[in-house]
């Protein structure tokens, strides 16, 4: 027996989650990795704590204080109903949120590793050429800094698609609009449905098994660690 038309919608869901979130985070998190990489600010060391969180917090923790912030009481809660937008709990770009916050720095590290690795030689030779500052990051830090910049986009899409005590805190169980595949695998174990708990659990080893491998393939070839966090 395959998958259920329930558990296709489940991995669906999963996949476009953890897209939107992995995207996203490569545009906010690449400043944000540049700054920690290259400012002597007496900041750097609060700002890279506060992004390294996620790492050693509990899921329910930060799902508990941003179902807190994102509640009709709480600031961002406030703002979306202000705005005629609702609130986002239990809503998927709730779990988006969410999850902009618990895979933020499996994205920021990486690329703040590998943009520290550059050093500063190469962008100072291309502005003596009079390169601009966006010239500069497209054509000299994006193609030098590359295997970060890959590291960041495969660990920030794994870790969206593995999350389950934060998105069942912010995003409950409702089907086909906050039921992930984590979610989906839990609702089987609560029903003692082992089999089906097996086929998609199973799917998800060898998924997260495939990612591992490519990255740590992908790393060998760039001869750069494979995972490498601070914290």
């Amino acid at each position: 027996m395959g998958f259920s038309q329930a558990d296709w919608s489940a991995i669906w869901l999963t996949l476009r989650l953890a897209g939107t979130v992995t995207l996203l985070l490569l545009f906010i998190g690449t400043p944000i990795a540049w700054w920690l990489a290259k400012t002597h600010s007496r900041w750097k060391g609060p700002v890279g704590a506060i992004v390294a969180l996620p790492l050693v917090l509990p899921p329910t923790v930060l799902g508990f204080y941003l179902l807190l912030a994102m509640g009709p009481n709480g600031p961002v809660g406030q703002l979306t109903l202000a705005l005629g937008l609702g609130t986002l709990p239990f809503t998927f770009w709730g779990l988006v949120l969410a999850s902009l916050f618990y895979s933020l720095p499996f994205v920021v590290q990486p690329i703040q590793n590998a943009v520290e690795a550059l050093g500063d030689r190469p962008l100072e030779v291309a502005a003596t050429l009079r390169a601009g500052p966006w010239d500069r990051f497209f054509t000299v830090v994006l193609p030098l800094a590359r295997p970060g910049f890959v590291t960041a986009t495969i660990l920030g899409f794994a870790h969206t698609v593995g999350e389950f005590g934060m998105i069942l805190m912010i995003g409950g169980n409702i089907p086909e609009e906050t039921r992930v595949v984590s979610v989906q695998i839990y609702d089987y174990v609560e029903m003692l449905d082992y089999a089906k708990a097996h086929r998609l659990a199973g799917a998800m080893l060898v998924f997260s098994f495939i990612v591992l491998l490519g990255l740590y393939l992908f790393q060998h070839r760039a001869h750069r660690p494979a995972l490498r966090y601070w914290v």
